[in-house]
């Protein structure tokens, strides 16, 4: 065992086993559409900062995930695009560890905040003459406080559950990021606990949080069809629309990733998925909420109008 044991400095990604002239398409594709990522989520940003019509708990919490969903692309589309111009460029072991952590950070923040805002629509359609008092600044600010410290922490337990395994020699991941998966692949020793935890992480932040949004849309949409007039079920039905599409894509991907059956499901497959969950949902999510959000479209009208007139 010793000889097939060293200190591992670096990793390969294998990332995507194509032929160059495919990989320099993808790596324009790719790269445009981090770019989308990057330009959509910092728009929705400067929205709503400049706009006082939006500062409301809703915009508040979507801010914050329009924040994690740049760093999630961040975290992982920037090695992405290097190994697809340079395949054999390793990454360095510290490296793909803060990758791995910031990963998990990111995907268990974003899964506390999708639950924040679906709470914010329950007492805004639910109890909307003690929505003031119940979603209060201070409130707020906890909620969110506590989606990034949990996300923080889990991550944190992955982690120095990782460190002390030791690693073969040769190391190839075969994934275009360090996800921890394809990490615990790589590792001389034991890794059932490992695999566990990850579950059991996925299990407590994916299926236990969207069983409480699915709850929160079933008495939401019992209040829509309380209300009387056919506009005040529409309105109502607007500002939950992008919610629930965002929550769809998110959730729907992540639950197949890490808690769907192990068999049945090649890795391919499952690495592709997870492309488009790290690469496409931060990209959708700004269009989302712009194309399907009055409010958003009017702050950007407002927005546009104020430099026209400058």
């Amino acid at each position: 065992m010793g000889d097939n044991m060293t200190y591992i400095t670096e990793f390969t990604l294998l990332g995507f086993p194509l032929g160059p002239r495919i990989q320099m398409v993808l790596f324009g594709l790719f790269t445009l559409f981090y770019a989308f990522t990057l330009l959509g989520n910092g728009l929705i940003l400067g929205l709503i900062s400049l706009d006082p019509r939006l500062h409301t708990p809703m915009y508040f919490f979507l801010s914050h995930l329009a924040i994690v969903d740049i760093a999630y692309a961040c975290n992982t589309v920037p090695q992405m695009l290097v190994n697809l111009l340079r395949p054999d460029k390793p990454i360095s072991f510290a490296g793909c560890l803060t990758q791995t952590f910031l990963f998990l950070t990111f995907a268990v923040t974003e899964c506390l905040l999708l639950v924040v805002m679906s709470y914010d629509r329950y007492v805004a359609i639910c109890h909307p003459l003690r929505y003031s008092v119940i979603m209060s600044w201070r409130v707020c600010i906890t909620l969110v406080l506590t989606s990034w410290t949990i996300g923080v922490l889990l991550s944190l337990v992955h982690l120095m559950l990782l460190l002390p395994l030791p690693f073969c020699r040769f190391q190839k991941i075969n994934h275009f990021f360090c996800e921890i998966m394809a990490v615990l692949k790589l590792v001389c020793a034991d890794t059932h606990i490992n695999e566990i935890m990850v579950l059991a992480g996925a299990i407590s932040v994916l299926v236990g949080p969207f069983s409480s949004i699915v709850i929160s849309y079933m008495c939401i949409f019992c209040a829509i069809l309380r209300i009387q007039s056919g506009e005040g079920q529409r309105k109502a039905f607007s500002t939950c629309s992008s919610h629930l599409c965002v929550v769809g894509l998110f959730y729907g991907t992540a639950i197949i990733m890490y808690v769907g059956p192990r068999y049945g499901n090649p890795k391919e497959q499952k690495k592709y998925l997870l492309l488009f969950h790290s690469l496409f949902n931060p990209m959708l999510n700004p269009l989302i909420y712009s194309l399907r959000n009055l409010e958003v479209k009017n702050a950007l009208k407002r927005v546009l109008g104020i430099q026209r007139a400058l």
